[in-house]
């Protein structure tokens, strides 16, 4: 099909057996270049879309901060600035991690800052809202507290597997994210009245959730401990 002569395309004994004996030389160069290739590939994935708008996530945590305590903190049009930081360190957490599991765009370094980003601009709003009296400190502990309290329990059952994010935790995020939201807008009347409630029911879909994943964790380390002691027995056997 390729034109190639058979005895080009193999290679002649007395060269195969040159070759051979130089331990293949020309494979090890072969392999160094293709290390070298894929190497830099995966510096240039560093910037792709998925990976840009974390770091575009990443930036927005200062800036959304200074416009939130700008003036006191009780600007009206600072505050809805603030939101539209918000709001789109929000959208942007969305489509990053479709881009990168639909396009293949997973780097390491989005493994590590998609988290951070994500936390950081929640962290933020949660200790400036709490700060300006908006939102009782209690409430921003236990949001905190709860995902700071999960991701290092992930990472002790690592070892055994990985805690999928369930619906839960998805419809979690979007009420904590509308519910927070809400707070950085200076928000009058019924609609201060209904994000009362929405944070409510964040504040509960927190609790709830984060209970379902100690118990996903405890099943999952109870089935490794098994399985692992189950291997042990059958290779003593």
């Amino acid at each position: 099909m390729t034109g190639v002569p058979a005895s080009a395309a193999g290679g002649s004994p007395s060269t195969k057996g040159a070759a051979g004996a130089s331990g293949v030389p020309g494979g090890a160069k072969s392999a160094r270049g293709g290390k070298l290739v894929d190497a830099a590939v995966n510096q240039a994935s560093l910037w792709n879309i998925a990976n840009i708008l974390t770091m575009v996530r990443l930036v927005l945590v200062p800036g959304f901060v200074a416009l939130m305590l700008a003036d006191g903190g009780y600007d009206p049009a600072m505050r809805a600035w603030a939101w539209a930081a918000f709001a789109v360190a929000m959208i942007t957490d969305i489509f990053d991690g479709h881009l990168a599991r639909t396009y293949n765009l997973v780097t390491d370094f989005g493994k590590i800052a998609d988290p951070i980003a994500d936390k950081a601009i929640m962290g933020a709003a949660l200790i400036c809202l709490s700060s300006l009296g908006d939102l009782p400190w209690w409430v921003t502990g236990v949001i905190l507290g709860r995902e700071l309290g999960i991701t290092l329990l992930r990472f002790v059952v690592i070892r055994y597997g990985v805690i999928p994010a369930s619906r839960g935790g998805k419809m979690k995020t979007l009420t904590q994210g509308t519910a927070v939201g809400m707070y950085i807008l200076a928000l009058t009347g019924p609609l201060a009245t209904l994000r009362f409630w929405v944070m409510a029911a964040a504040v509960v879909l927190t609790v709830v959730t984060g209970l379902d994943y100690v118990r996903q964790a405890i099943v999952l380390r109870r089935r490794g401990i098994a399985e692992r002691q189950a291997a042990a027995e059958e290779a003593e056997r």
